[in-house]
C-alpha cells in the first residue's frame, strides 16, 4: 500500500471538522479563559463561551449586548455583517417614519364629502352612522349608497351564521327589504342560492320561526357585549331606527338553541328564556 493509500485510509472527517472549527473559533472566552469562545459581544465585541459566561460579562461589565448601529466604523472594518446592519436600520428608520404619518390616518375617522352625505340621510331616518378610519378593513369595503331621489340606503350587508361558522358580505340591499327577504337568497329550502343552500343547511332544515337576527349594540366596553334582537318580518330601514351603525349593519343569524348566547340590551327577553308566573299562581 502506497503512502497516499495509507493517508486515506487514516481520514476522519470529524478530525478535519474539529480543525475547520477551530478556525472558526473567534478566541478563548474572555471571562472564565479556559473555553473556546463561541460568541462575541455585538456591543464591545468581547468573546465569551457559554450563557453563563454571556451573563456573567454583562454583570461585570454593565454592557447591554445591543451593538450601537450608528456607532462609526472605519473602512477596513467594513464587511458584509456591518452592510446587512445598515440596511436593517434603514428599514427600521423607514417603517418608523411610515409608522409617523399614518398616526392621523388610524386615530382620525373618515369625514369624506360622501360620509358626511351618508350620515346626515341616517341621521334623518333616526340611524347614528358612524365611520372608521381609512385604514381599516371594515372602511375599506364599504360599499353603501344612498339614493337621492328615492330617499332609500342601498347597505352594505354583513350576514353571519354562527352554526355554520359562514359568513356574507352582500352590496347594495335595499333598506326596504325585510330581513325575511334578504334572508330567503341564503336559507329559503327551495329558492336560495344552491351552493349557498349546502353551506347553511343546518338553518335551511330549520322554520324561520327557529331563526333569529341580533345585531351587536355599539357604544358598549368590550366585557359587557350586548344585543339589539331585529325583527325579520320588517323592512331592514325600521330595524336600524334609533340604532348606532358602524360603517354597514353587520347581522348575526342565530338558530335556537343559540339564542341564550346574545344577551339582550334593555329589558326585552328572549323568549326561551323562563317568563314570571304571578303570585295568585304559585304553588302553596
Amino acid at each position: 500500500m502506497s503512502n497516499v493509500d495509507g493517508h486515506i485510509d487514516n481520514y476522519c472527517p470529524e478530525e478535519e471538522q474539529k480543525r475547520t472549527k477551530r478556525k472558526m473559533s473567534l478566541s478563548n472566552c474572555g471571562v472564565c479563559g479556559s473555553e473556546e469562545a463561541k460568541y462575541r459581544c455585538p456591543a464591545c465585541l468581547s468573546h465569551t463561551c457559554s450563557l453563563l459566561c454571556v451573563k456573567k460579562h454583562k454583570d461585570d461589565s454593565g454592557c447591554s449586548g445591543v451593538r450601537n448601529k450608528t456607532a462609526f466604523v472605519t473602512l477596513s472594518h467594513f464587511d458584509e455583517m456591518t452592510l446587512l446592519s445598515d440596511y436593517r436600520f434603514l428599514e427600521d428608520t423607514g417603517r418608523f417614519a411610515d409608522g409617523a404619518t399614518r398616526d392621523d390616518l388610524i386615530q382620525a375617522p373618515r369625514t369624506t364629502l360622501k360620509a358626511k352625505k351618508l350620515t346626515s340621510h341616517a341621521r334623518k331616518m333616526n340611524i347614528t352612522l358612524r365611520f372608521l378610519p381609512v385604514s381599516f378593513t371594515k372602511s375599506k369595503e364599504n360599499s353603501t349608497w344612498f339614493l337621492t331621489k328615492e330617499k332609500q340606503f342601498l347597505w352594505h350587508l354583513k350576514l353571519i351564521f354562527p352554526q355554520s361558522s359562514s359568513e356574507f358580505s352582500q352590496r347594495r340591499v335595499s333598506d326596504s327589504q325585510t330581513l325575511i327577504q334578504i334572508l330567503t337568497a341564503y336559507i329559503h329550502p327551495t329558492e336560495s342560492d344552491p351552493v349557498t343552500r349546502q353551506k347553511l343547511k343546518m338553518y335551511v332544515h330549520h322554520q324561520f320561526e327557529h331563526v333569529k337576527v341580533f345585531m351587536k349594540a355599539e357604544g358598549r366596553k368590550a366585557n359587557s357585549v350586548r344585543y339589539h334582537e331585529l325583527d325579520v318580518e320588517k323592512s331592514l330601514r325600521d330595524n336600524l331606527s334609533y340604532k348606532t351603525i358602524i360603517e354597514y349593519p353587520v347581522l348575526h343569524v342565530v338558530l335556537r338553541d343559540h339564542w341564550k348566547d346574545y344577551p339582550l340590551k334593555g329589558p326585552v327577553q328572549h323568549e326561551s328564556r323562563p317568563r314570571a308566573v304571578p303570585k295568585h299562581q304559585t304553588l302553596s
